[in-house]
Formats: C-alpha cells, structure tokens, sequence
C-alpha cells in the first residue's frame, strides 16, 4: 500500500529512498466500513486523507438537513473538509464511505512539519492544491452553465468509472436532479 503513496507523489516530484521513509513516517493506515463517517460535521478536523482503496464522499447538510454532496474521492485522490483542516477548526462538511475504505491519514501537524522541513513536499502539495481549486471552479462553473443532462454527460467522459460505483441516488446529489430525472438519462 505505501508503494501507491509513494508512485503518487512521485508523479510531482523525486524522492531519495531516506526521505521516501521519512515522508511515509508521517502517515498512518486507517480502515473503514461501508457507510461509516470519516469527519463529522460540527467535529474537528485533524486530518487529511489519501485514499488507497475505496469511494467517500464530502456532504454539506444545510439548516434544513438537506444534505448536498460537494465531492467524490476514490483511489488516488485526496480529501477531508480542506476549510476545518488548515484553520483547525470544526468541520461544516461530513467524509462518509460510500465502499470499505482504506486512507493514509495525514495529521495537520504532519503536514506542516512535511512542507516546512521538506520544500519538494511543499511543491507536490501546491501542486495536489492547485489541482483541487481548479476542479473545484470547473464544478461551479457546470452548475452555472450547463444543465442536468449536461452536467451528466460530462461526470460520464471525465470520470466513467465513478459512475460504476455511485448508486444512482447519490449520483442524482451530486448533479442536483431527482432520481427520477437521471433514470431519464442513458447509462
């Protein structure tokens, strides 16, 4: 499992075979069931996650208790309620399996001891940061622009696998239709 860690980072930056040890120093394992809460909403958030096996995702409920799904997070990919974690603060958002899951965790005094100690960390997480924002400004833009059969279409070129693995309710969420409206639309 760490050797997906370490090909992660590697893809943004070189590493000498002590500070691939030293960096893996600063993660730990975590497993966690189907359904189960990684981050609850209103609880502080310490860490970030790396997900090595699994599907989560990030849920903003409002003051209604309507829940609205703001992201997935599958193998490969970086999450937590980014906001609460670097202002160590409490989380607005919840991380809740949709599979099994298994993350390297990353503590944010881990973080920042990383970034401060090694600047090649620094560059790789400027960089999974970047990556994050501008996907981000995409979402919000195809909310602004597009509409449901739109929004849709481009989840299933961007990312054909996650519409394998998200059940059909959760999808509806994450494109702001009812179920009824995406069974409308092919799969």
């Amino acid at each position: 499992m760490e050797q997906i860690l370490v090909s992660h980072i590697e893809k943004s930056i070189t590493l000498s075979e002590d500070e691939i040890t030293y960096v893996l120093s600063h993660f730990r394992t975590e497993k966690f069931k189907k359904k189960e809460s990684i981050i609850q909403a209103g609880s502080r958030v310490n860490d970030c996650y790396f997900i090595i096996k699994g599907l989560l995702k990030l849920v903003y409920t409002d003051k209604n208790g309507k829940p609205h799904l703001v992201s997935f997070a599958m193998e490969e990919w970086w999450e937590s309620d980014f906001s609460a974690y670097f202002s160590q603060t409490s989380a607005k958002m919840s991380l809740q399996c949709i599979e099994d899951t298994i993350v390297f965790s990353l503590s944010f005094k881990n973080y920042q001891k990383l970034v401060t100690e090694m600047p090649k960390m620094s560059y790789f997480f400027l960089e999974k940061s970047n990556a994050g924002h501008c996907a981000a400004q995409n979402r919000i833009l195809s909310f602004l622009t597009a509409n449901a059969q739109e929004r849709y279409e481009q989840l299933l070129q961007q990312q054909p696998l996650l519409l394998q693995r998200v059940p059909k309710t959760i999808l509806a969420s994450y494109l702001g239709v009812s179920r009824e409206t995406l069974s409308r639309f092919s799969f």
